[in-house]
C-alpha cells in the first residue's frame, strides 16, 4: 500500500547536499514507445564475438567470488597490447567511473575544470560532483574544440582540462600536433586528460593511438581516457581504462573502491581485447556506414562535420526536436540536444535507412 506523503512529512526527510540540485540530468532517448532501431546511444548493434561470449559464461559461471582487486588480469593485457607499465594503468567500471575517480582524487572544492562544449554530458555532472567548477567552452563554428580559448581559461585554481577526441557529439577529431602544442602552453600541475573513448573508429586509429602515448613521456600531466564500450561493443558490462604517469595512476588508483572491475567485465574485456579480428569487423562496418550516411545526409543539403566515432552530428538548431519525433516516427531513435543539434549512431544498415526515412518526412514538412 503506498502512503502518501504530506508536505509536512517531506519537510522531515533528509536533504540531499545542496550541489545535488544543481546536477544537469544526463538525456535520453526520446519517445514513449520503445523503437524498433537504436541509434540514439552510440551502442554497437553487432553482439560480443563467440570468444568473448565464451569468456564471459565461464566467468558468470564464478560469479559467487569476488573479482580482482583492481582488474590486474585487464591492466596485465593491457600494458603488453599498449606497450606501457603496468603502474601506468588503472581499470574499473567504464571510463566514466575511472574519469570520476581522477577528478576526486585532482579536483574538488575551490577548483576549476575546463572542457569544451559541446561536448561529452557527463563532465560537468562528474566535475560538479567532485566539488569542482565547471568551466565549458563553446566550440569554434567547425564544431571542433578552440584550444586557444580553452588554454586562455586556465587559471590557478584550474585543476584538470578535459579534450574530447574524437568529441561526442560532434565527432570532430584533435590532430597529435594540436594537442602536443596545447599541452605546451598548459601548466605542468594541472591535468589534462584526452578521453578517447571513440578512438578506434577514427579514420588514423592507430597512429593517433600510437603518438597520444608517445606524448605521456613528454607531458606527465597527461592522462589518457579509453573504453571497452564502444568499438569492442560491451556497453552493457562496463570496462575502462586510464593510461597515465604511475605517480597520477596511484592517485587515482588510491580513491577508487575495492573490485570496481565485476568480474564477467574483467573476463569480457581481455577476451576482446584479444580478439583483434571481431575488433576490425566492428571497425570496419562503422567506417562504411558513416561514409555512406554522410553523403546522403549531404546529398539531402545538409552540412554537418566529419567525424571520427561511430556517430555523425547533425547542428539543425531548433529543427532538432522535430527530427528525433520524425525518425521515432520511422521507430529509430537518435539523440537530439535541445535547440543544437542531432547524433546519430551509425553502423546498423536498417537504422541508417529508417534515419534517412526520418530525415526525408522532417525535410518535407518544412523542418519543424
Amino acid at each position: 500500500m503506498t502512503t502518501i506523503q504530506t508536505p509536512e512529512a517531506l519537510a522531515t526527510l533528509p536533504a540531499p547536499r545542496d550541489l545535488v540540485a544543481t546536477l544537469p540530468v544526463y538525456s535520453t532517448a526520446g519517445g514513449t514507445v520503445p523503437p524498433r532501431w537504436r541509434a540514439s546511444s552510440n551502442e554497437s548493434f553487432r553482439p560480443p564475438s563467440p570468444a568473448v561470449l565464451a569468456a564471459i559464461d565461464a566467468a558468470a559461471r564464478r560469479c559467487q567470488r569476488y573479482p580482482t582487486l583492481q582488474g590486474e588480469p585487464l591492466i596485465s593485457a593491457l600494458s603488453s597490447d599498449l606497450g606501457v607499465a603496468a603502474a601506468q594503468i588503472v581499470a574499473g567500471g567504464g571510463s566514466l567511473a575511472v574519469l570520476q575517480q581522477l577528478l576526486t582524487a585532482f579536483a574538488g572544492p575551490g577548483r576549476e575544470v575546463v572542457f569544451a562544449w559541446r561536448s561529452y554530458e557527463a563532465y560537468p555532472i562528474l566535475v560538479r560532483l567532485s566539488g569542482a567548477q565547471d568551466i565549458p567552452v563553446p566550440l569554434t563554428a567547425g564544431h571542433g574544440h578552440d584550444l586557444p580559448a580553452m588554454a586562455a581559461a586556465v587559471t590557478a585554481d584550474t585543476a584538470a582540462v578535459i579534450l574530447c577526441s574524437p568529441n561526442n557529439p560532434t565527432g570532430t577529431v584533435l590532430g597529435a600536433a594540436e594537442v602536443e602544442d596545447f599541452l605546451a602552453g598548459i601548466p605542468a600541475h594541472v591535468v589534462v586528460v584526452l578521453d578517447q573513448a571513440y578512438i578506434e573508429f577514427a579514420d588514423d586509429a592507430e597512429a593517433s593511438s600510437r603518438q597520444s602515448l608517445a606524448l605521456l613521456a613528454a607531458h606527465p600531466n597527461l592522462v589518457l581516457l579509453r573504453t571497452f564500450s564502444k568499438a569492442y561493443g560491451l556497453a552493457g558490462l562496463r570496462a575502462g581504462y586510464l593510461v597515465s604517469h604511475p605517480s597520477i595512476a596511484a592517485a587515482v588508483r588510491a580513491v577508487s573502491p575495492p573490485f570496481g572491475l565485476n568480474a564477467v567485465a574483467e573476463a569480457a574485456a581481455v577476451a576482446a581485447l584479444a580478439d583483434t579480428g571481431a575488433l576490425a569487423a566492428n571497425v570496419s562496418t562503422v567506417r562504411e556506414g558513416r561514409i555512406a550516411l554522410h553523403a546522403a545526409l549531404a546529398s539531402r543539403g545538409l552540412a554537418l562535420p566529419d567525424s571520427g566515432g561511430n556517430f555523425l552530428w547533425l547542428p539543425v538548431g531548433e529543427g532538432s526536436a522535430a527530427l528525433e519525433a520524425a525518425c521515432l516516427a520511422q521507430s529509430v531513435s537518435v539523440r537530439s540536444f535541445a535547440g543544437e543539434g542531432v547524433r546519430v549512431t551509425v553502423g546498423s544498415r536498417d537504422a541508417e535507412a529508417a534515419v534517412l526515412r526520418g530525415v526525408d518526412a522532417w525535410l518535407a514538412g518544412g523542418r519543424v
